[in-house]
């Protein structure tokens, strides 16, 4: 059981990984057909269409990898949860055969990319990759939920199907631009592919989003089936926060879309170069928080299945409601002495002194990250040089987090350091929690103090889609379904937030012009400066949501 409690963390995150490699291969796929139009002679350069196939090459690889260790680390939970590994009937599993025609496919993938690479314009190499991308996409029917159904199996697998693909073919295609736009700067068949991409990509980003929706709908009223199975329970939260984060996404895609459609008019648009790569590179924390929210969909149980588990509209508003933070906390032999009930798997007994230190946690929390932000945000309205150095707070909050986060492990408890952190995959995530903390703080106080740590400032956005993802991908207790969600509903919200975080302050830094070798105009800095201030009201509204928590006590 040592290692369970992590297998079973790695195993949630590596679903978000799979997603993402299988998006950039489809994607990266469909991209050689409809934009670079590998089958008409002359459409591309060969060096654009290379570095489309080394992306390619690269989704490909990191399928097969994520996909074996996935199997492998499934079976490792078998193994510990059973003391043995059943090996036969492991491998007559539907997700076992299915994970490993995806594994073989991946792998003939990559040998076919290879041969891309001596040859970018045979087309009957990109035939053959055509063929092979259509059963790949087809495995994915036998690693969903639909798969277990009972009713309507079938029609729900191959809706899931469509759902997946026309994921692929938006995160795909906008890798495959920032690939583009990399490319172009030193090739001059890039440069002048660039606009057109963009304008191409609009009608194949219009499919992809209307298929998301036509096929995400159903799904969702399947699995879902009530306004208390959308806001009570994990599942549907899940699906409220991917929604949430795909209009922000549709924002992004509209002024993208916006821009090509200005060049198609006029032939000039010089925002495509100042300002469209950025917006893309935005859209793409997006994206990647919206696909590993996907991941962990699968691993929730849908809403219908739950219905005598379901938390109340009203009880999911009262985790939110404002109210006076709890400032102080119950002794640490209180808290131990009601540990045995709270933890019992049958005859449970909530734990009042637990709930309090949870409480007491998450609102001191709270109280740092407000005034942190509110620091941040009046740096952006006033020249106060002083309120540059709040980052700080990230090292005090980080410090106070190692010492109070899980009360039963070292240094407060009697459980060991390394055995908590890697017997536990809760206790895990908040260690890398406290670890993110440290680095952040340190790094981006000398980011917004210093000229000559410009580089350091990227740090940031992208530890918080980090932080965030591991929020979107948080777990709590197994047994208690209800409350469990309560907590996570408030876990979501604030893994939301903190994508928004990193994709705002991202947009901030690019335009700005930190790693730009020409000035920014004013409309770019201007447009950074709204980023970077959403981004702290993003994380004011993190540290509210802290500030006013309460632990379910039941």
């Amino acid at each position: 059981m040592y290692m369970q409690g992590l297998a079973n963390f790695i195993d949630d995150f590596l679903g978000g990984l799979m997603l993402i490699s299988y998006a950039l291969v489809v994607g990266s796929v469909l991209w050689s057909f409809f934009i670079l139009r590998v089958f008409s002679p002359g459409s591309a350069s060969d060096s654009v269409v290379l570095s489309s196939v080394r992306l390619l090459n690269f989704g490909s690889k990191s399928l097969a990898i994520t996909v074996g260790i996935k199997l492998l680390i499934k079976g490792l939970v078998l193994w510990s949860t059973l003391g043995e590994l059943p090996w036969l009937a492991y491998a007559n599993t539907v997700q076992f055969k299915a994970g490993l025609l995806r594994f073989v496919l991946a792998l003939a993938l990559l040998q076919a990319g290879k041969q891309l690479q001596t040859a970018p314009a045979s087309q009957s190499l990109w035939r053959v990759t055509g063929w092979l991308a259509l059963p790949l996409v087809i495995s994915g029917a036998w690693l969903v939920h639909a798969v277990g159904r009972f009713e309507d199996r079938e029609m729900l697998m191959i809706i899931t199907v469509a759902h997946q693909l026309a994921a692929a073919i938006w995160f795909g295609c906008v890798a495959q631009l920032l690939i583009l736009w990399r490319t172009s700067r030193q090739d001059a068949g890039a440069r002048g592919l660039w606009p057109l991409a963009i304008s191409r990509f609009a009608n194949l980003g219009i499919f992809s989003v209307v298929l998301l929706l036509i096929t995400g709908l159903p799904l969702a009223w399947t699995y879902i089936g009530s306004w208390n199975g959308l806001f009570g329970t994990g599942y549907g939260g899940l699906v409220v926060t991917k929604a949430s984060l795909l209009v922000v996404a549709l924002g992004f895609a509209w002024l993208n879309n916006r821009a090509g459609r200005r060049w198609r008019e006029n032939a000039r648009n010089d925002s495509l170069n100042t300002r469209v790569p950025y917006y893309i590179e935005a859209e793409t924390f997006i994206l990647v928080g919206i696909l590993f929210i996907a991941a962990t969909l699968s691993s929730q149980p849908p809403s219908i299945d739950i219905p005598d588990r379901t938390a109340t509209v009203e009880e999911v508003v009262q985790m939110f409601m404002p109210r006076l933070p709890k400032i102080h906390s119950p002794s640490h032999e209180a808290l131990m002495a009601a540990e045995p009930g709270r933890v019992a798997v049958v005859n449970k007994v909530p734990s009042v002194a637990g709930a309090e230190w949870s409480d007491y946690n998450h609102n001191i929390a709270g109280i740092f990250l407000t005034v942190m932000s509110l620091t941040a945000m009046l740096s952006y309205v006033r020249r106060f040089s002083w309120a540059n150095y709040w980052p700080v707070g990230f090292i005090g909050l980080g410090i106070f987090l190692f010492f109070r986060s899980d009360a039963e492990t070292w240094p407060l408890g009697p459980i060991g350091f390394w055995e908590s952190t890697f017997g536990n995959g809760e206790v895990f995530q908040h260690r890398i929690a406290t670890i993110l903390l440290f680095v952040l703080g340190s790094i981006e106080m000398q980011a917004r103090t210093s000229d000559h740590t410009r580089k350091l400032q990227y740090i940031f956005p992208l530890l918080c889609a980090f932080g965030g993802i591991l929020l979107l991908t948080h777990a709590h207790a197994q047994f208690e379904l209800k409350s469990e969600f309560l907590i996570q509903s408030t876990h979501t919200s604030m893994g939301l937030l903190a994508v928004i975080m990193a994709s705002g302050r991202w947009l901030e830094l690019r335009l700005a012009g930190v790693s730009a070798d020409t000035q920014p105009s004013q409309a770019s800095t201007l447009e950074g400066r709204i980023a970077g201030f959403i981004a702290m009201a993003a994380m004011l509204l993190i540290g509210c949501f802290l500030m006013f928590y309460r632990e379910p006590l039941y």
